[in-house]
């Protein structure tokens, strides 16, 4: 961390072609395996089409999914005296963005099911509706933080 001036937040990804929006970008490319960027948007874009073949308008779907999942607080590790503590924490506003795509992609990759469109776009839904692997993620995480609220004055 420098001393002197102020660290300048690096420029984001472009937005993707098809819905012009930068998470979605993001998103394509949390999802992607060796540099395989096309089938990565594939995926994406094929969870997106049946999401909207359910009947359900696919970005807003995504959008509603990656707010329920982001989370609010968060445990990290201080060392205090010879002793770690779990110190709960308030997650950074693109902190939230990052562990709730990533949730998502983590219980997405852990269905079973046959395509990992399919997967994603079933994970999507849930999320959206309030249920899913990734929503246990996010409330595992609110209850470490509130068990251990006791600590919460280690925190600087």
């Amino acid at each position: 961390m420098p001393r002197r001036k102020r660290v300048l937040a690096r420029p984001s990804v472009e937005a993707d072609g098809r819905y012009n929006d930068v998470v979605v970008s993001k998103f394509i490319n949390m999802i992607m395996y060796h540099g395989k960027k096309t089938i990565a948007t594939r995926i994406v874009y094929k969870a997106m089409d049946d999401l909207k073949a359910k009947g359900e308008d696919g970005i807003k779907v995504f959008k509603k999914a990656i707010d329920n999942v982001k989370p609010e607080i968060e445990v990290r590790s201080r060392r205090v005296g010879g002793a770690n503590y779990q110190v709960p924490m308030e997650v950074r506003p693109e902190r939230k963005i990052t562990l709730s795509c990533r949730w998502l992609i983590e219980s997405a990759r852990g269905r079973a099911g046959h395509t990992m469109s399919d997967k994603l776009s079933a994970e999507l839904y849930e999320a959206a509706q309030g249920r899913g692997g990734a929503m246990k993620k996010r409330e595992d995480v609110h209850k470490m933080a509130e068990a251990n609220r006791a600590f919460a004055h280690f925190r600087w």
